[in-house]
This record gives C-alpha cells, sequence and structure tokens, in this order.
C-alpha cells in the first residue's frame, strides 16, 4: 500500500484542499449542517462508536482512555474499518470528520487504529 495520510478534523469547519476524501465517522449526522455545507464525500456511521459505548462514554474526558480501549475492541471486529482501508488504495489522503467539540473523540481513536494498522 503507498504511503496513507489519516487526518481529523471538525465537520464545522471549513474543507481544505488538502482534506483529500471527507469520510464522517458519527453515528448521527451533525446538528444544524446541511449535506451541502459539510462537503462529505462519504458517511460510514457503520465504523463509528455503538450506541451503547456512546452512550456510556457520554463526552466525559474522565472516561476517554477506558473509551479507547472498548472502542479499539470494536474496531478490530469492525466490517467498516475494511471500507476505509479500501477507500486508501484509491485516496492517499482521508480526513475523518467528526462533530464532537473535543479533539479526544472517536476519529481520533479511529485515526491511530487506522495508521496502526495500515502502516
Amino acid at each position: 500500500m503507498a504511503t496513507m495520510t489519516w487526518h481529523t478534523k471538525r465537520v464545522y469547519d471549513p474543507p481544505a484542499p488538502d482534506d483529500g476524501h471527507r469520510v464522517l465517522v458519527d453515528r448521527l449526522w451533525p446538528r444544524g449542517l446541511s449535506k451541502q455545507q459539510a462537503h462529505v464525500d462519504l458517511w460510514l456511521k457503520d465504523v463509528a462508536p455503538s450506541a451503547e459505548l456512546r452512550q456510556w462514554y457520554g463526552h466525559r474526558q474522565d472516561r476517554f482512555e477506558e473509551f479507547t480501549r472498548r472502542y479499539t475492541a470494536e474496531l478490530s471486529t469492525n466490517p467498516a474499518v475494511t471500507t476505509l482501508l479500501d477507500l486508501a488504495d484509491t485516496h492517499p489522503v482521508i480526513t475523518l470528520l467528526y462533530a464532537a467539540k473535543d479533539p479526544e473523540n472517536n476519529a481520533a481513536v479511529l485515526a491511530d487504529h487506522l495508521r496502526a494498522g495500515s502502516g
């Protein structure tokens, strides 16, 4: 596989030319944002944390370490990860988009997981 770059970015931030292929990785569509405003190439909600994990976490930063462990375990058996890795064959830069205000979130965990798995 060629060199792959995984970025993360808040979906509310303006798109940039260096974003590459823009993939929304949240289970829920971002509030107050139209599909046109989002400039999303793919909404891959199946790669997001399970509803149970998302509700347990509740964006509580004191739970982030445990959230990371649990979400990484989910990702290890999630077929949607293969979809992202397959995209990497034709898109050398992929930006994983998220709605959360905190940069420590599911997209960051997912990017680390993908970087670890794709060399």
